[in-house]
């Protein structure tokens, strides 16, 4: 058995997988109040498309939900599915804001990529999508 066939039939590898290519699961909204939901994945990873080095950094996803909010350890298994993927900042905030417009369909989404400084510049990518009124103001991480 190869490494890679070996990390492919762990339990954790499978999950994240599924999530990729599956719905997300999610829940009926279980409320009528106009009310935002803040998310923060602080260890997010993916590779830089050109060198393939790792990048790092936080998603942070805030939503007025419409009729669905996102399961938790779905996005968790979400956002853990770009580890091994060769794919720019810009490209992971508008992936994840467009699949979870998509599929929530939220009154209004913000997606923030806040990536660790590489070469000694800070990256900071904010989509936005709907009705944005709600949502705090975003303060970066410092390093």
């Amino acid at each position: 058995m190869t490494i890679a066939s070996a990390s492919a039939s762990q339990y954790g590898d499978r999950a994240i997988l599924q999530t990729s290519v599956d719905p997300l699961e999610k829940w009926p909204n279980p409320s009528e109040n106009v009310y935002t939901i803040h998310l923060e994945h602080p260890e997010f990873t993916a590779l830089c498309p050109r060198s393939g080095y790792p990048d790092f950094g936080t998603i942070v996803v805030d939503y007025c939900p419409g009729p669905w909010v996102v399961e938790l350890k779905a996005f968790k298994l979400y956002i853990n599915s770009f580890r091994d993927q060769r794919i720019s900042h810009e490209n992971v905030a508008n992936q994840i804001a467009d699949r979870l417009w998509n599929e929530l369909q939220p009154q209004g989404l913000r997606v923030i990529g806040d990536y660790t400084r590489r070469g000694g510049v800070k990256t900071v990518i904010t989509v936005k999508k709907g009705s944005c009124k709600e949502f705090e103001p975003y303060t970066p991480n410092v390093l």
